[in-house]
């Protein structure tokens, strides 16, 4: 098997070579330390690449040779976005104020080595996950695999870039507003944004208030439940909490088929945006899709009310809390201390406020799965655009220019729901993306389904032209 072949083996794959002998723990992780030297100084996808402790992890696992003793995940290297904590390195939130190391892993960090995972490194997000572009003073430029003069998405572009490149087979993030679904439409990978309280945000009781979950961007759905079943369940501390789902997710990509009522809507949650005609056609051809696997799509208006107030505030209180632990405030971006004067005109019981909002329009907007199991949207409205996005622009400017990226996803922040962002075809090299989402609770069904169109119109085996 060759570099690409292996690289590219996923997250299954390459846990089954290692479990079957045909490769060690240790050479799987310098040939991707290797694949990382050659090409992240194009795509600068990795902040820290932790090339010696992921050896030495890496070597540790191959000493492990009691086959009970070995995670679903043994030997596999994955990246961790750096907005969350790997014991004795920095947590820079995608800035350069952060100067102390974190003394111990993040609970889901934790979770992934418990399961056997190798951490390989942290990637690059824009401060403090504001900006669905993966640009900031401090990191410079992330670019896309497919076209590396165009955005890999944000705020997870890092993972997004590293995992669609062959660089890793899976990277750990979180998802505010589209954090997780935006960079996977962009880099044709498959994100799913758990429902809210599925995974513990410990050591923090929540993040971002009522709006930010933990969860991969893998390039098949059956790795991204792989690793949500090692990661997900609550703790005490956690302030939002769901319920076990009825199957692991790993036994929801295999289930047996149901038809299923899909509502079908290209109509954002934002006003003002226009779905760019590949896009458009991408979501018709999934619907077609889907339709073809036996299942009841139709057309429906989803009305949705004003999300601003339930948004905008918790947006503005998570950036201000997050900035609040940082040491040298003075090394903040220029963007983020117009983003946190802003911040003072919400005080804590705006944002309390906002929450308890976010509840009542979820409730009002969850009235879609009265009649239908999921909805179908697109992801995002453009194709990744070039760049550069925020060059030159102030935060309220770079808010006008996220848009259009957020305008189907941040809703369901709001809400909580799952909901997933799935490959659906190219336009001039370009990944397509459409989004799946849930009722409450209900991931089972959305990976089910998922995991039918992967079936139907395979994704994974499409790889960048970097080389």
């Amino acid at each position: 098997m060759d570099e690409a072949q292996l690289a590219y083996a996923g997250v299954a794959g390459q846990a089954e070579l290692i479990r079957t002998k045909q490769i060690s723990a240790v050479e799987l992780t310098q040939t991707l330390l290797n694949r990382i030297g050659r090409l992240d100084p194009t795509l600068n996808a990795f902040r820290a690449v932790l090339h010696d402790e992921a050896l030495a992890e890496a070597a540790a696992r191959d000493r492990t040779a009691a086959p009970d003793e070995r995670g679903p995940l043994h030997g596999v290297p994955i990246a961790i976005k750096d907005e969350l904590d790997v014991a004795g390195h920095l947590t820079t939130f995608g800035g350069a104020a952060r100067t102390e190391p974190a003394r111990d892993d993040s609970v889901t960090v934790g979770r992934l080595r418990a399961a056997g995972a190798v951490i390989i490194g942290k990637t690059r997000m824009p401060e403090f996950g504001q900006w669905p572009f993966t640009e900031s003073a401090a990191g410079g430029y992330t670019r896309n695999p497919w076209d590396t003069t165009r955005t890999p998405g944000g705020s997870g572009g890092g993972t997004a870039a590293a995992v669609a490149a062959g660089l890793v087979a899976a990277g750990l993030g979180g998802d505010g507003g589209g954090s997780i679904r935006v960079p996977a439409a962009c880099c044709g990978l498959f994100g799913l944004k758990p429902q809210r309280g599925r995974v513990t945000t410990a050591p923090h009781p929540d993040r971002w208030h009522a709006l930010w979950t933990v969860g991969p961007m893998t390039r098949s759905v059956l790795d991204s439940a792989l690793i949500y079943d090692a990661i997900r369940g609550n703790l005490p501390s956690d302030r939002y909490r769901s319920p076990d789902p009825a199957t692991s997710f790993v036994e929801a990509t295999t289930a047996d088929f149901r038809r299923l009522r899909i509502a079908l809507s290209e109509r954002p949650a934002a006003p003002g945006v226009r779905l760019a005609p590949e896009q458009r056609e991408a979501l018709e051809r999934a619907a077609a899709t889907l339709r073809e696997l036996g299942h009841d799509v139709r057309p429906v208006h989803v009305r949705y009310p004003q999300l601003e107030p339930a948004f905008v505030p918790q947006f503005y209180g998570g950036v201000r809390d997050e900035a609040a632990a940082v040491e040298r405030p003075d090394l903040l971006e220029r963007r983020t201390k117009q983003t946190l004067a802003i911040a003072r005109l919400f005080p804590e019981s705006a944002v309390k406020w906002a929450v308890s909002h976010g509840e009542r329009l979820a409730a009002t907007i969850n009235g879609i799965f009265d009649d239908h199991d999921l909805l179908l949207t697109p992801t995002i409205a453009e194709v990744p655009r070039s760049v550069g996005a925020l060059d030159g622009v102030g935060t309220l400017h770079a808010s006008l220019r996220a848009v259009p990226y957020v305008a189907y996803t941040a809703v369901w922040n709001v809400c909580g729901n799952p909901a997933a962002s799935l490959p659906a075809g190219q336009e001039r090299g370009l990944p397509l993306a459409v989004q799946l989402v849930a009722p409450p609770h209900d991931e089972v069904t959305l990976l089910t389904v998922a995991a039918q169109f992967e079936g139907a119109s395979p994704w994974a085996g499409l790889v960048p032209p970097l080389e």
